[in-house]
């Protein structure tokens, strides 16, 4: 005769395999969220860097090669940019480097005189990431 408080082997089996498979699914989802790609602050000398010989301002039209926009929906969710300014007046002007190695993307914030710059490598169709600016006397352009 068995006892009615026995767990059968099948079962047992059963549970431990459902559990297993959990673990394995919530240690693979705290890894992704910890993988996860912030906005990155790049470093003073990293930014100018990028700035070689005088900036030249472009239309933004003219800008189309890379898509910034999931960038700026990250940098909005890290509250870097503000997310009361809309989307068609963001953008405040756009500036390459005469190799045309690098774009600025200069997008405006709540404060006068202040922008977010993201930075695109133009060769790797690659963000390199952003910096803040101001632009009262900080930021030498054409």
């Amino acid at each position: 005769m068995t006892t009615p408080n026995a767990i059968h082997p099948v079962h047992l089996t059963v549970i431990i395999l459902f559990l297993v498979t959990a673990l394995i699914c919530v240690l693979f989802i705290i890894n992704k969220m910890r993988n996860k790609k912030e906005p990155k602050l790049l470093e003073k000398e990293k930014y100018t860097s990028t700035m070689n010989g005088k900036m030249v301002e472009i239309k933004s039209a003219d800008s189309s090669i890379f898509n910034i926009w999931p960038y700026v929906s990250k940098l909005k969710a890290a509250k870097i940019v503000s997310n009361k300014i809309k989307e068609r007046e963001l953008i405040y002007k756009v500036y390459r480097d005469p190799n045309e190695e690098f774009e600025h993307i200069l997008l405006a914030t709540e404060k006068e005189n202040n922008y977010v710059a993201l930075i695109i490598n133009r060769n790797k169709k690659k963000m390199m990431g952003y910096s803040m600016v101001d632009s009262n006397g900080n930021y030498s352009l054409a």
